[in-house]
């Protein structure tokens, strides 16, 4: 009894250390965003949270615990489920309730939505139809293949974001006036270097936290008898708590356009810096590696990617919008627990 108390006060005391570390995270991450600019800033936070959860993945494939050449698969497909319906459909949900209409450049968002389409084909459909290898696997040629097609994607897409159409990004003439920042005085390039310093260190002890979870977790999901892909979930929305509250906090303020670029960001960057890493690390050191989803999984993707590209299309959002992703959300949760 003893021993459950003092875990249970262990596990609440980490809690809260967590969030004290999102929200620190957020702040350092916005005072970047506000030196650097759109769409810069955003790229800040979701590039930063990714890389870190790559070298989680990569720790626990190489540390060959059970179940391990499974984990890069559950965390991708649990991150897109996460970005298109819970991360985005909160936003609009949130935003919609405070302003009831908000406007974005769809240009840009269906761009990214269109890569993310490609991108979770790749990795997560592909190895299901190839028919070089039994089961939802890649030989090391497939593997590899999809590995540089998701790196050159997301390239690709970087340089259309900040480079050749940059302007899609921005938000729209309307709502700058709603953004304070926008008159506010920029930080000196001292506190943008502290900032970015800081914003490292929180990130690390967000997901060190989230690791360090691990195991209540697991423990949690099988006194349930819940199917073990939930423990997956359950990291990758610790993990993508700092971007997932920056990006509602945008919307709050009616600045959905930074919300989109951070939550499809997050999304693009998790499988195209992910997946190329980890199929360099399984090809180099032989690990096993499994990514292809099943059907229901995939069936669940691609309605939110359709729904995501209905929602996406005229550039403006309702409150009834969010209501739908978030009921995706919910039904993804709920068959991940019953499948």
């Amino acid at each position: 009894m003893t021993h459950l108390l003092s875990q249970t006060w262990f596990i609440a005391l980490m809690s809260i250390i967590l969030i004290g570390a999102v929200l620190s995270a957020v702040h350092h991450a916005e005072v970047i965003a506000h030196k650097t600019g759109e769409p810069y800033g955003t790229l800040v936070l979701s590039i930063s949270v990714t890389v870190i959860e790559v070298s989680l993945i990569i720790a626990m494939m190489l540390a060959g615990h059970e179940g391990s050449e499974y984990i890069a698969r559950d965390a991708v497909f649990a991150t897109v489920m996460i970005v298109i319906n819970g991360v985005v459909g909160l936003c609009i949900f949130m935003g919609g309730l405070k302003h009831h209409e908000m406007s974005f450049r769809n240009e840009g968002t269906n761009s990214a939505l269109g890569v993310l389409t490609a991108m979770a084909t790749f990795i997560l459909v592909m190895p299901i139809v190839t028919t070089s290898t039994p089961g939802p696997d890649f030989t090391k040629s497939q593997l590899a293949f999809a590995g540089i097609a998701c790196f050159a994607l997301y390239g690709a897409f970087l340089f259309f974001q900040t480079v050749s159409h940059r302007d899609y990004y921005l938000p729209q003439a309307e709502n700058k006036k709603v953004d304070s920042s926008t008159h506010a005085e920029k930080p000196t390039n001292l506190k943008t270097g502290i900032s970015a310093l800081l914003l490292i260190i929180s990130l690390a002890v967000v997901v060190g936290l989230a690791e360090a979870l691990n195991p209540a977790i697991e423990a949690g999901v099988k006194a349930a008898g819940a199917p073990k892909t939930v423990v997956g979930i359950a990291i990758a929305m610790l993990v993508l708590l700092p971007e997932a509250y920056a990006a509602v906090r945008a919307a709050r303020a009616n600045r959905l356009q930074s919300s989109l670029n951070l939550a499809l960001g997050s999304a693009l960057a998790s499988i195209g810096l992910t997946i190329p890493t980890v199929a360099a690390i399984a090809i180099f050191f032989n690990l096993p590696l499994s990514l292809g989803i099943s059907s229901l999984n995939m069936t669940l993707m691609y309605l939110s990617l359709f729904i995501g590209a209905l929602t996406l299309a005229i550039g403006r959002t309702t409150l009834l919008q969010g209501v739908v992703h978030l009921i995706i959300f919910f039904e993804f949760l709920f068959l991940s627990l019953v499948p």
